[in-house]
């Protein structure tokens, strides 16, 4: 049994809430095939930013193994010369209570293959 909707003042009644649920991948190689392009095209824009802002924005899947999946794929990222590293800030991640994170940016060779 759903609750009931209380509607507004106004008579109108809200849409239901949308709760995040997020995915996990199978395994490391489609996980990697999914984000890849999507940091790619982020390393492009030029703009400094954090590897939660880029995978809460899009939705990406969780990774198999998180806690070193993520750090491999930025550093695969900086090896390939898409990414470099740009400073540090608060992460926006609400279970990190605003801990320091490294922030990134894309390279001058991200912006031209995106060209």
């Amino acid at each position: 049994m759903t609750a009931p909707v209380q509607p507004a003042l106004d008579g109108s009644v809200p849409s239901p809430r949308q709760t995040k649920v997020q995915r996990q991948a199978e395994d490391y190689e489609t996980w990697l095939a999914e984000v890849w392009p999507i940091f790619i095209a982020a390393a492009a824009t030029g703009r400094t930013f954090t590897t939660y802002q880029i995978a809460d924005t899009h939705r990406l899947p969780t990774p198999p193994n998180p806690q070193a999946h993520w750090g491999r794929l930025m550093t695969l990222l900086k090896d390939e010369g898409y990414i470099r590293t740009a400073g540090w800030a608060c992460s926006d991640r609400p279970t990190t209570h605003h801990s320091g994170v490294r922030t990134w940016r894309g390279t001058t060779a991200a912006r031209r293959t995106a060209a």
